[in-house]
């Protein structure tokens, strides 16, 4: 059995939740620069130039790319050969959240309780999913989330009868329904089956893959390259102004389901989607 001690999970939670916000990942800040060199309009160009221009400088002088911080969604993959010492795995969760946002200079945008808005001044608490896995060793992905783009997301419990068609359709609806309020281009996370509170897991999940890896079955590989050129094809484009850039990637997750059900949800991800992982 390996001990870990919960306070290095605190330390390195705070440095990847200053350093997720400031420093967009590879494979999507390659699809930007991609995105500037394929964009037939001028406008679009022009405002896919400044948003490059806006995270080379966040880099450059260290600040944030956004001035939406997110809220601090963390993935944990636990071993199950892991034992956590010197406290609780949330607790240390959240005071690194809590370090990381105030010490960080970052904008905390998160509140006690969804009626009474009272925001808690240190972005706390994050949003907390643990998965056990065989091993010794212990995975944390970092995702702060902007809710510019987290309001556009959508969810609908279909009927098995629905045919792969109208539920890509219902994903490109979603994408249309955006529209410029998650700041296209986006990113576009897809989750299929499960159940009701699964599904939308799944396309947060999907988020964090990388927009260079593809679903390792063919159908949903196929899938997500269909989505990706129609979702093209709106003309949404860079901020909503129109173009051929609207979508950076389609990443589909996927989960067995019940046979009378089939859940579809849509996470979007704007084109700041931010992720970054340590391991221990």
């Amino acid at each position: 059995m390996r001990e870990i001690q919960v306070s290095e999970i605190t330390k390195l939670v705070k440095e990847h939740c200053i350093k997720a916000n400031k420093i967009l990942p590879c494979d999507v800040e390659c699809r930007m620069r991609k995105a500037c060199e394929t964009e037939t309009s001028p406008l679009g160009k022009e405002i896919l130039k400044d948003l490059v221009t806006n995270f080379e400088e966040a880099k450059n002088i260290d600040v944030p790319i956004c001035q939406d911080t997110g809220m601090a969604v963390i993935f944990v993959e636990l071993g199950q050969e892991v034992h956590l010492v010197g406290g609780s795995l949330n607790d240390a969760i959240n005071e690194g959240v809590a370090q990381g946002y105030v010490e960080g200079l970052l904008r905390c945008s998160v509140v006690s309780d969804p009626l009474r808005r009272v925001n808690t001044n240190n972005n706390t608490p994050a949003i907390i999913h643990v998965k056990i896995v065989p091993g010794d060793g212990l995975k944390i992905t970092v995702a702060p989330k902007g809710f510019g783009s987290e309001n556009m997301s959508r969810m609908k419990m279909f009927t098995p009868a629905a045919t792969k068609e109208m539920v890509m359709d219902f994903i490109i609806e979603t994408i249309e329904l955006a529209g410029s309020n998650p700041c296209p281009p986006m990113v576009v996370g897809v989750g299929i089956g499960g159940d009701f509170e699964l599904c939308p897991y799944l396309a947060k999940v999907a988020l964090c893959r990388s927009t260079d890896e593809k679903n390792p079955d063919p159908l949903y590989a196929e899938m997500e390259a269909e989505l990706l050129r129609r979702a093209n094809e709106t003309n949404v484009g860079p901020q909503g102004f129109g173009g051929l850039n609207t979508c950076l990637s389609v990443n589909i997750e996927t989960y067995g389901t019940h046979i009378a059900g089939l859940p579809v949800a849509v996470n979007i991800g704007c084109h700041v989607t931010r992720h970054s992982s340590f391991e221990l």
